[in-house]
């Protein structure tokens, strides 16, 4: 039978849009036919009526300029009045063929024009040029008598006369016209509505058909499944639809869920029926037995053996406990190892065996007319946590069902509890008999103890009183631990509290250093300025007054690194950098140095260095140089006259202390710096080395300084494993002496620093101490190499302190550069979008708005300008601001105040580059 078409709801939906849109398309083309015919008339009466319309102006126009020029020429007797008449005589003949020629349809209009130009001709001959050759010849009598009759008179008002005449026809005509054009435009419309209601009438035809076919197969549908609901659970009924569409669809799937849903009531049942009957069993083979009986029933099985585990000498033997349809006690062996068979190789890999090909030889299904083979055979294991405790094996005329054998999977997920549960009361009966014989024996023995049990009841009397007094030293004990972690709360929340006042008070510190640095910036480098009087402007006491306040800005950045340093040392969290140091360039380094010091103040420095000092040492290079030389430059502060002498020498073995042996390190220096200064009382060795503090006030006032040298001196020792002695005679001198380890093995004795410490500007690890109170004269920078690198350079300066933006562009200025200057990140990148290209950038970090880093990002980012060198510029320089600032697109990183010979090199090493 051939197979019927499938003509689905989208098919007959989307053939009924084709036919609306057909029948749509047609309608379109007619009526745009008729469209196009309406156009092209209304074109035709449009540009044929107008250029009509506007010829015969034109011709008006010219006799009227012919009779103008004539008359002015015959009053005035000037030529430039004839220029309008030989010109209008030379052009209305053009427009009078072209206004004949098109009105070649109409015959009677062009016999009007006809008239009309021998009306003209008529004028012209008796009018026009007779006149004008009179005044040519400058007749003015026959002038005179000509305009007495004026014939020209009676040919103008002829032609005016005629043109009124010609314009009403043609008037008549285009009425005519556009009547015709609105009848046209009538018919069109009503043709519109005709196939608009035509088109309406076949959509709606098609829409009932289409429906109707829809609404009538669901209609079936639904009558079915509400046949099927009304049967109270029966299931046996199925849809039946003719139409070969979605619909069909829906009802075959429908159909196969009812089949799925009949099979899950069928196996549900089935599964409560089996469940129910294990309760009240109390023996195993009971249990094997009425299992098999339920399940051979159910699934159709013909034959069965159950075997239950039993553990023994030879290990885990599984032993037939029932059998189904047993023929003499022939269903199956008596009992099998695990892996021994099919049955056994089930139980080992705890899976279900399902064999449909039988062999011949296999136990024959016995009847009372006769032995038949079975089809298939059905072999499973029963598990209880995981372990096969039974095995069930089926055998049946016909091949089991994927219903079946899900039936059977599904009864056993919880037959192993149950048959564990049957096993454990037999083994708790079993006990129970055991334990009843056990009581017997013991409660002979029972009486044996009584006697005993007075005995140790004295004793136990004994242990009590004991017991009490171990219980009363356990209370104390324990309200002791209580108020202990009481104690320990609280100690732990005071140093919360002050581990917060640390980091505020860093915080605090760092703020300030920003704050004071960054109008010391500008006060730096304007006195910087001032004092090399590169204009030769300033006398020689405004170059000193310069020369002063350079001075004091740089005792206060001395001030204010100080007091940074002494807040990283408090918190502890100060990074030590070990590292190679060569000695041998010690005393040169002190030379250097402190030379011109020693030559200002009139007093001798000595510098002895023994022999066994080692060349290398390893320590933290830049603390040991921030020991000496502030050791040195208070040496030299209170030391009016006499000698400063430094003596560098290694520790002999027989001096090494007990705690000095216990280092591990190559050697121990001992670096004494002795002068003849003023001295320090032996009641103030202690109290020097505390922070602010100082031998007198009276010192105070006189040398100057805040305090803290010594004080940072002593904690930067204690961080390198060693520590500062001193030995001093009022009015003699003082000798402060540094024993330093040299710690090639890493820290001693010291915590760890936090590498995230963050809170403490770096700058001030970039600090020198000096406590000097005369200052080093400034070296004059060096900048005539710089005028070919800087010259007529284009730098932007963006800063939000107009102090530093102003400092800044005068000394770059000065070299001969063009300085913009932008307040915020937001002004930087209007300036760079709209200004022409900068060389270089000079930008701060700190500013409101939008700030350095954001503004870098962006240039590097959104402008794409990653080879414009940036320079960032902050006073606040923080830890790992260095990386922060390079990471956010920076070529170089300088922290304030600045130093103008630094700031010079870095920009000129970028301009070359």
């Amino acid at each position: 039978m051939e197979k019927k078409m499938r003509f689905g709801i989208k098919s007959k939906i989307i053939i009924g849009y084709l036919i609306v849109i057909v029948c749509l398309f047609i309608a379109f083309i007619v009526l745009n036919s008729q469209i196009s015919s309406l156009q092209k008339e209304r074109n035709f009466i449009i540009d044929h009526d107008i250029e009509v319309h506007d010829l015969t102006n034109r011709i008006e126009k010219h006799l009227l300029d012919m009779e103008t020029g004539q008359r002015g020429y015959i009053i005035t007797g000037e030529a430039s009045y004839l220029e309008p008449y030989n010109s209008a005589a030379s052009s209305w003949e053009k427009d009078y063929n072209a206004l004949y020629q098109l009105l070649n349809n109409n015959p009677n209009q062009q016999e009007k024009l006809e008239k009309i130009k021998g009306s003209i001709q008529g004028w012209i001959e008796a009018a026009g040029e007779p006149t004008i050759a009179l005044k040519k010849e400058n007749n003015t009598k026959e002038i005179q008598q000509f305009f007495k009759k004026d014939p020209g008179r009676q040919y103008m008002d002829d032609i005016r006369s005629q043109f009124t005449s010609f314009r009403n026809v043609e008037k008549k005509s285009t009425e005519t016209r556009a009547t015709e054009l609105d009848e046209k435009n009538q018919k069109i419309k009503i043709g519109l509505y005709g196939l608009l209601l035509f088109v309406t009438l076949i959509s709606l035809a098609i829409a009932i058909v289409l429906s109707n076919s829809i609404v009538n197969t669901i209609k079936e549908v639904t009558q079915t499944i509400k046949r099927i609901t009304a049967s109270k659970g029966e299931l046996k009924g199925r849809i039946k639809v003719r139409s070969n569409d979605e619909i069909k669809d829906l009802g075959i799937a429908t159909n196969a869920l009812l089949e799925n849903i009949e099979e899950r009531n069928w196996l549900q049942t089935n599964i409560a029926h089996a469940v129910t009957m294990y309760q009240g069993i109390a023996s195993v083979d009971k249990l094997a037995e009425k299992f098999l009986f339920t399940v051979s029933e159910m699934t159709g099985a013909s034959f069965g053996a159950f075997y239950v585990r039993e553990e023994n000498d030879k290990g885990d033997l599984f032993v037939k406990q029932a059998a189904f349809a047993d023929r003499k006690g022939d269903a199956g062996r008596e009992s099998f190892l695990i892996g021994e068979g099919l049955i056994g190789q089930a139980a080992l890999e705890k899976r279900t065996l399902v064999i449909n090909d039988v062999p011949d030889t296999y136990q024959l299904i016995a009847s009372g007319l006769g032995d038949v083979k079975p089809k298939s055979i059905f072999i499973v294991p029963v598990l209880f946590e995981d372990e096969v405790i039974a095995v069930i094996e089926l055998a049946s005329l016909h091949e089991f069902t994927v219903l079946e054998q899900e039936l059977i999977s599904q009864v056993i997920e919880t037959f192993g509890l149950t048959i564990n549960g049957v096993i454990r009361r037999m083994e708790i009966a079993r006990l129970l008999k055991e334990s009843q014989a056990m009581t017997e024996e013991l409660q002979a023995q029972s009486e044996e103890l009584q006697t005993q049990s007075e005995e140790l009841q004295m004793q136990s009397e004994e242990l009590r009183m004991i017991n009490e007094q171990l219980e009363e030293r356990t209370k104390d004990a324990e309200e002791k631990s209580f108020e202990l972690e009481a104690a320990k709360e609280d100690l732990e929340e005071k140093a919360h509290q002050l581990e917060l006042n640390s980091q505020y008070k860093s915080e605090f510190l760092a703020n300030m250093s920003h704050e004071l640095r960054t109008p010391l910036n500008s006060i730096l480098i304007l006195s910087e300025m001032l004092e090399e009087n590169a204009a030769k402007t300033l006398s020689e006491d405004e170059e000193e007054y310069a020369r002063i306040i350079h001075s004091s800005g740089k005792d206060l950045l001395a001030l204010i690194n100080d007091i940074l340093d002494l807040s990283k040392v408090e918190s502890g969290k100060l990074d030590v950098l070990l590292a190679e140091m060569n000695m041998s360039e010690l005393p040169d380094q002190i030379e250097r140095n402190f030379s011109h010091v020693a030559e200002q103040k009139k007093v001798q420095l000595k510098i002895n260095k023994a022999q066994d000092v080692p060349d290398i040492i390893h320590t933290d290079e830049k603390r040991f140089q921030q020991i000496v030389k502030n050791l040195l430059s208070n040496a030299f502060k209170f030391t009016e006259s006499g000698s400063v002498t430094v003596s560098i020498q290694r520790v002999a073995d027989q001096r090494l202390t007990t705690a000095m042996r216990t280092v591990d390190t190559d050697c121990w220096l001992e670096i004494a710096v002795a002068d003849t200064g003023i001295g320090i009382p032996k009641e103030k060795h202690q109290l020097i080395f505390e922070a602010f503090q100082q031998a007198d006030g009276a010192t105070v006032r006189k040398y100057g300084g805040t305090g803290l040298g010594l004080s940072i001196c002593s904690e930067f020792a204690k961080l390198l494993g060693g520590w500062i002695s001193l030995s001093s005679e009022v009015g003699k001198g003082s000798t402060f002496t540094l024993y330093l380890p040299s710690l090639s093995n890493g820290l001693v004795d010291y915590e760890k620093v936090n590498f995230a410490y963050e809170e403490v500007a770096v700058s001030v690890e970039e600090a020198e101490i000096t406590e000097i109170d005369h200052p080093v004269q400034p070296v004059e920078p060096s900048l005539q190499d710089d005028e070919n690198v800087f010259q007529d350079k284009r730098v932007l300066i963006v800063d939000d302190d107009q102090r530093n933006i102003f400092a800044l562009k005068t000394a770059l200025a000065k070299q001969g550069m063009t300085i913009m200057t932008a307040h915020n990140g937001i002004e930087c990148l209007e300036m760079m979008k709209n200004s022409e290209p900068f060389d270089l950038i000079l930008m701060d970090i700190m500013m409101p708005q939008m700030d350095g880093y954001e503004a870098m990002q962006k240039i590097r980012g959104e402008l794409k300008l990653v080879d414009l060198p940036i320079i960032a510029l902050t006073a606040k320089a923080m830890k790992n601001d260095r990386e922060k600032c390079l990471e956010a697109g920076a070529s170089d990183y300088i922290s304030k105040p600045l130093d103008l010979n630094q700031l010079f090199s870095v920009m000129r090493v970028w301009l070359v580059n």
